[in-house]
C-alpha cells in the first residue's frame, strides 16, 4: 500500500529527513537510499508517495519514496553516462604515455595514482559516515583531493559507490576542479610549461 505525505525536514549533508503524512499523524522517516529516483535529491517541502515499513525497533520508516507528478524511477543506474569513468581512464592513459615518452617526470603519474587512492578512500569513509549518522568529510576536502590529482579515483568511487555523483551543486564545483587539473597538465605539456618545469627540477 502507498501513502502520501509531505517532506517537511531534510538534511541533505546527512542523506535523510521527515515524512508528514498528509492528514496528520506521526512523522516517517525517509533516507535517501529510499528515493527511487537519485537523480532528484529531495531539498525539502516536496509531495512524495511511499510504501510504508517497519524496522527492527518499532520505528515507522518510508520506502519506495517517488515525487508526485514524476514517473517513478526503474532505477537511475541504468541511465548514467559512461563519459565520465571513460574520460578519466583515457585521461590516465594519456599522462602514462607522455610519462613513458619522456614528457613528463614519473611522480606526475605517482601523483596521480596515490591521490585517486586517496580520493577513493576519502570517499568510501565519507558516504559509511552519511550511513551511520556520524562525522562526514567536508566537501572542500573531497574537491581539493580531486584538484591535486585524485579526481580519477574520485570518478570511480562516484560511480561505483553512488556517493556525491547525484548533487548538482557538487558536480558543479567537482568538475571545475577536473577542468583546473587537466588544464594544469595541458601546460606542463606546453614549451612554456616544459621549460618551466625543468627548471624547478634543475634547481633541485
Amino acid at each position: 500500500m502507498r501513502y502520501q505525505g509531505r517532506i517537511t525536514t531534510w538534511k541533505d549533508d546527512k542523506g535523510f529527513g521527515f515524512i508528514t503524512p498528509n492528514g496528520g499523524g506521526e512523522q516517517v522517516f525517509v533516507h535517501i537510499k529510499s528515493v527511487d529516483n537519485r537523480q532528484h535529491r529531495p531539498v525539502g517541502n516536496e509531495l512524495v508517495t511511499y510504501e510504508l515499513k517497519v524496522d527492527g525497533k518499532g520505528r515507522a520508516q518510508a520506502h519506495g519514496v517517488a515525487f508526485v507528478g514524476e514517473k517513478a524511477a526503474q532505477s537511475t543506474r541504468t541511465g548514467r553516462s559512461n563519459i565520465p569513468p571513460l574520460f578519466a581512464a583515457g585521461f590516465v592513459v594519456a599522462v602514462s604515455v607522455a610519462v613513458f615518452a619522456g614528457r613528463l617526470p614519473g611522480f606526475v603519474l605517482l601523483l596521480y595514482v596515490v591521490a585517486s587512492l586517496v580520493a577513493f578512500l576519502a570517499y568510501a569513509f565519507d558516504k559509511s559516515a552519511a550511513v551511520k549518522n556520524q562525522w562526514r568529510t567536508q566537501e572542500s576536502t573531497l574537491h581539493l583531493i580531486g584538484l591535486i590529482g585524485g579526481w580519477p579515483g574520485a570518478v570511480a568511487a562516484q560511480r561505483l559507490l553512488r556517493h556525491k555523483s547525484a548533487k548538482t551543486s557538487f558536480q558543479a564545483t567537482f568538475w571545475t576542479t577536473v577542468v583546473l587539473n587537466c588544464g594544469a597538465v595541458v601546460w606542463l605539456l606546453s614549451p612554456p610549461g616544459a621549460q618551466t618545469l625543468q627548471r624547478v627540477l634543475g634547481a633541485e
